[in-house]
């Protein structure tokens, strides 16, 4: 096959792999992976999620800012993969705390974040964690609603990339924290479904330290030629393993500092479950 071939086949893969995906969200019917059109390559998998991503914004999404995704080696080991990834937050993802969610998604899960909301552009290659530390405006407890178009979660992470990340909704607590009065990597974390505990970890189970998942996305951000933006919201990434939830689940994730509350956020689950 030559250059210009192969070239024509990767868009094709991509078209229909953003097409399989959409369908699925459309319908509320989980598809295939995608793997079958788009193998392990990440540059196409990253290609299929900027597709979904634009025809969001078409049709009036904004975008918000970005997650890590599959910083924890339990949510890793949960899902067959070894290294993080990223995908991109729109406006319709943001819940309010404490709201009640209508499901509205095929197959959501739930974990436990750190949180940062940005209030400096980060523009510059090779950011280190102190780097990004600096264009912190606050940090704050989140709630990811994880979902995957893709039947059964059977993802490799291709599949996932290409599915934005396996995103759905997220969460953010109401108060903010002076990124200068903790240090990320010591926050502890536990999150409950209706009152029992359902996840434990620390922050060091996130890349090591959220900053150092904050400042991997900076960095790739900034190769892609897309930077992280001041006013954006960056989910940091899992503390701990994500779990299914169910309509009218109650989930609270509370992040301590040496066994002292820190920054808690809590969300319900419509009773009925609403499909796409």
């Amino acid at each position: 096959m030559t250059r210009a071939n192969a070239s024509v086949a990767g868009l094709a893969a991509v078209r229909d792999a953003a097409h399989r995906l959409q369908v699925a969200a459309e319908t509320g019917i989980a598809c295939a992976p995608v793997r079958d059109l788009i193998g392990d390559d990440p540059a196409l998998a990253y290609a299929v999620q900027a597709v979904g991503i634009a025809r969001h914004v078409s049709r009036g999404a904004r975008i918000t800012g970005r997650k890590v995704g599959l910083t924890s080696e339990a949510v890793q080991r949960q899902l067959g993969v070894d290294q993080p990834d990223f995908g991109v937050l729109l406006d319709s993802m943001a819940v309010a705390a404490d709201a009640t969610v209508p499901i509205g998604l095929l197959q959501p899960r739930v974990e436990a974040e750190l949180a940062f909301v940005l209030k400096d552009d980060l523009l510059e290659p090779g950011l280190s964690a102190a780097d990004v530390r600096t264009a912190i405006a606050y940090a704050t407890a989140a709630i990811e609603i994880v979902d995957s178009r893709i039947s059964d979660w059977d993802i490799t992470f291709t599949d996932t990339v290409a599915d934005n990340g396996s995103s759905g909704r997220y969460v953010l607590a109401d108060d903010r924290l002076e990124i200068d009065s903790f240090a990320p990597r010591d926050v502890g974390m536990s999150m409950s479904i209706d009152g029992v505990v359902v996840s434990t970890g620390t922050g060091a189970a996130c890349l090591g330290d959220p900053l150092e998942a904050l400042a991997w996305l900076a960095r790739t951000a900034v190769r892609l030629g897309d930077p992280l933006l001041a006013g954006q919201v960056v989910l940091s990434g899992a503390l701990g393993p994500m779990v299914a939830v169910k309509p009218g689940a109650q989930v609270r994730a509370d992040l301590t500092l040496d066994g002292a509350p820190l920054s808690s956020v809590a969300i319900a689950f419509a009773d009925t479950e609403e499909k796409p």
